[in-house]
């Protein structure tokens, strides 16, 4: 099965990404995790950074004057991020970073992430990808009529799902997730801690 994303609801502006694959490029088989669009904007600098000569995918653009509904806006960037992540996991230079994996396979925040990826978590990056696994629950059997962000293709050969059928329910809230919409399209920097509230 193909990864899929969904928005959370009409108007919503957080976006879920679910995946599942049997790929042995990814530790996990399936997950699903949230991530806002300067989450993606960050992931695609940091892949940028890593990559050398070796062109990254262009995010949905950063209009803040969108004509027409926030549900219009919200589905072609979702359509945008589809497209991107379609073209990133199809690619082996890219595919082989850590980030990559983290933000995909796991709900680390971003400076976990870098935390992670740089040996200064208390997990290593298999670890942190599996302890999210064995604590992502059900998923598979939550409704699947919204519109999906799928990567299509053939992703045998270079892609592998996320998380597995046990943890909290991806619809849950979380305080330090935003909502995934324009406000997000203006550059805010993710380089520097953020500050998370507690449930």
């Amino acid at each position: 099965m193909a990864p899929r994303c969904f928005p959370l609801g009409s108007g919503s502006r957080m976006l879920e990404n679910r995946e599942e694959t049997n790929s042995k490029a990814f530790t996990a088989k399936t997950s699903c995790v949230r991530r806002r669009y300067r989450e993606f904007v960050w992931l695609r600098r940091q892949l940028q950074r890593n990559a050398g000569l070796v062109p990254v995918p262009e995010l949905p653009g950063k209009s803040t004057f969108f004509v027409g509904s926030t549900d219009e806006f919200i589905e072609k960037r979702r359509q945008g991020l589809q497209q991107f992540l379609e073209k990133v996991v199809q690619n082996v230079v890219l595919l082989s970073d850590s980030r990559l994996h983290l933000f995909l396979q796991s709900q680390l925040s971003v400076p976990e992430i870098e935390a992670c990826v740089q040996g200064q978590g208390s997990l290593t990056v298999t670890e942190a990808i599996l302890h999210y696994a064995m604590s992502n629950c059900g998923w598979v059997q939550e409704e699947e009529s919204r519109p999906a962000l799928l990567l299509g293709g053939d992703l045998q050969g270079s892609y592998a799902g996320l998380g597995s059928p046990q943890g909290p329910s991806c619809l849950e809230t979380f305080p330090h997730w935003s909502d995934f919409g324009m406000e997000d399209s203006h550059s805010d920097s993710l380089d520097a801690p953020a500050e998370r509230e507690t449930q």
